[in-house]
């Protein structure tokens, strides 16, 4: 039982529909475009909430950079110094003075006091606050609350002099007592260096803070670089933490309209470049191959933006380009890109870049298709990108780090040649015919060609002048010049199964010296013979599993015709035309341009046979004639080809014969003597 054609189109629709329904981000996007430098087009926006102002980029790589070049030095309080020299201090002999120094050395070590070179070889500027660690806590003191040790002897004598009344410097140096003055503040370099390391990662990320009803942008005002930071902000705390507001049956109904209107334009798209496709295995093959793009897109917006730079969306276009036309293959691939241009936040720089780099890549690899090859169509793709890529970088309409995005482009570009191989996974799964499986197909030294050879080689070379034949007139008007080529050199294989009941293997019978075939046979049991070389081809071409659309050719190459030679013996000895059903050829009318061109390329190379004017009136009026008859029997109604294409292939078999046909010196023969 026949699937029904409108389910063949329903459900893999409805299966797209549903999985873009799941997938589509729950999440509202940020509503407003702005740039910097340009005039704010909305109403004026208030923050509806309290946010921070973050710090672009390069303000963080600015901040981290000054603070990797300051180092607030550490030093340790020493206690154990400060005991030891002011027991030393109350031993001293300075009579009255005793108690004086020992107070004035006490309060100048509570203050601490520091070698005189103190951070200097450490710093290329003085530092003006340190930190001195005491008690188990690091407490920041300004550098002009501690003493150098310079400072400190200075202020002893000063304090001592002020009790004395006199000049006490010498007492001093005389009893040691500016020995006891020594730095307790000890510089711990092994923490300094600890704490600057962390601190120049530590930068924070914030700037400011904007209150809720607090003005963002007024309508019509000049979007300045604080403006488009506090916007960048807003945004990015809108979109993580705010989001749609509103009903979330409201949210579902949107992307269901929205899933809907994209596989709505996906079915349109088909239907206006090519509507026959819906009717064999190439459709599902086009939803799956839409929603491997479509949906590889919506995951990395809800798992990781930045990861679509990465993505092969190129591979959408090859991977439909090897079995579809491109006027199918531009329409789909643009469809399944719209769910990156929705969804995304730089969206329109992603659409715009793969667009242009899978219609690159398309011709690309027409050029560039085997081996390593691909390797240059994956360099050429990325040469686009990232030419599209630093565009929009300049015009400031995307941000982030350059290389870090070129890198991502880099490697996804390769990954089109890694992703290829799914080519001939999906051509097992839908039974699809490959370019390259076409490649391979039409070589001579395939196992079932070779049987041809062998068995008919008659047949055999008359497929081959077809298939060359075919191949340009598929040229000439732009059909699948390699599926012609393919169909042409498996057309007559069922006449394997009878070589001799066929004019071109007559050789075999000559040799072998049996009478003709049909010699003694009714016309009807001729034909019967003759006809028979379809079906018989249909079950080779299964049993050998070769493509559909292979065998397609088989069935269409002489579509519903008579045995014309039989047909008219028949007539011809007053046969009923009632009957000419037994000599018509149960096959199926051609239906595209390539069959059209292999039907009469098939009939002119064999009828050329008979040709006795070459010249260019007769090869015109011998292929006239040929498609005229074809005309007549009405083995066009089904055929997808133009007058003028129709017109352009008869002009080229024209000068095929003419080419083959050609005139040839005569040799003058050697002498009997000589």
């Amino acid at each position: 039982m026949k699937p029904n054609p409108l389910l063949r189109i329903l459900v893999p629709l409805g299966i797209a529909f549903l999985l873009l329904v799941l997938l589509i981000p729950r999440s509202a996007k940020f509503s407003y475009d702005y740039r910097k430098g340009r005039t704010w087009k909305y109403e004026t926006l208030y923050a509806q909430f309290d946010f921070p102002i973050y710090k672009t980029e390069e303000q963080l790589l600015s901040e981290r950079g000054e603070a990797s070049t300051e180092a607030i030095p550490y030093y340790k309080f020493s206690d154990e110094i400060v005991s030891r020299n002011l027991r030393a201090a109350e031993r001293l002999e300075l009579g009255k003075l005793r108690s004086a120094a020992v107070a004035a050395l006490r309060a100048i070590y509570q203050k601490g006091v520091m070698a005189d070179d103190g951070n200097r070889r450490r710093a290329s500027a003085e530092p003006e606050v340190i930190y001195i660690q005491r008690d188990k806590r690091a407490v920041k003191y300004p550098i002009s609350e501690v003493y150098r040790l310079t400072e400190a002897r200075s202020r002893l004598l000063s304090d001592l002099s002020d009790v004395s009344g006199g000049n006490v410097d010498s007492l001093l140096r005389a009893t040691g007592t500016y020995d006891l003055l020594v730095p307790n503040l000890l510089y711990d370099e092994q923490t300094t260096a600890l704490v600057h390391a962390e601190s120049a990662t530590s930068v924070s990320p914030t700037s400011g803070y904007v209150t809720a009803g607090q003005l963002i942008v007024r309508e019509d005002e000049i979007v300045t670089a604080e403006i488009a930071q506090m916007l960048d902000s807003y945004k990015r705390e809108f979109e993580a933490n705010m989001g749609y507001t509103g009903p979330p049956l409201l949210m579902l109904l949107g992307n269901i309209l929205i899933a809907l209107a994209i596989v709505a334009l996906l079915y349109l798209s088909v239907l206006f470049a090519y509507p026959k496709i819906f009717s064999d295995a190439r459709f599902p093959y086009i939803v799956v191959v839409f929603l491997l793009g479509a949906l590889t897109a919506l995951l990395l917006i809800r798992l990781n933006e930045k990861a679509l730079y990465f993505v092969p969306f190129t591979l959408v276009a090859l991977l439909l380009q090897a079995f579809m036309k491109s006027r199918v293959v531009v329409p789909v691939y643009i469809v399944s890109l719209l769910p990156l241009l929705i969804f995304s936040h730089d969206g329109a720089v992603l659409f715009v870049m793969f667009v242009v780099a899978g219609m690159v890549a398309i011709l690309a690899f027409r050029r560039f298709n085997r081996g390593w090859q691909q390797f240059i169509t994956a360099l050429i793709t990325f040469a686009v990108l990232a030419l599209v890529y630093l565009g929009f970088r300049s015009a400031e309409l995307v941000a982030g780090n350059v290389w870090a995005a070129l890198l991502s482009l880099f490697i996804g570009s390769m990954l089109t040649v890694a992703g290829y191989p799914l080519v001939f996974l999906f051509e097992r799964w839908f039974n699809l015919v490959s370019n390259s499986r076409l490649v391979e197909l039409c070589d001579v030294s395939n196992p079932l060609v070779r049987e041809l050879e062998q068995k008919a080689p008659g047949t055999f070379q008359h497929s081959l002048q077809v298939m060359n034949m075919a191949d340009a007139a598929a040229r000439a008007v732009y059909a699948n010049a390699d599926l012609v080529r393919a169909g042409a050199l498996y057309h007559d294989i069922g006449k394997m199964n009878n070589p001799l009941c066929f004019i071109e293997n007559e050789s075999l019978v000559s040799r072998t010296g049996t009478p003709r075939y049909h010699e003694g046979m009714s016309p009807e049991e001729s034909a019967r013979e003759i006809i028979r070389h379809v079906p018989d081809g249909v079950e080779l071409a299964q049993k050998n599993r070769l493509p559909d659309v292979i065998v397609d050719f088989i069935r269409s190459h002489h579509g519903t015709t008579v045995t014309g030679y039989f047909y008219n013996q028949f007539l011809q000895a007053g046969g009923d035309p009632a009957l000419a059903g037994e000599f018509r050829y149960p096959g199926i009318k051609p239906s595209s341009k390539e069959q059209i061109i292999l039907m009469l390329c098939d009939s002119v190379e064999a009828a050329s046979r008979t040709l006795t004017d070459y010249t260019p009136e007769g090869y015109s009026a011998f292929v006239e004639r040929i498609v005229a008859g074809k005309m007549e029997e009405g083995q066009f109604e089904r055929a997808d080809i133009s007058i003028r294409e129709l017109d352009t292939v008869k002009q080229t078999i024209k000068q095929y014969l003419a080419q083959i046909h050609h005139e040839r010196i005569v040799y003058p023969q050697k002498n009997q003597e000589d």
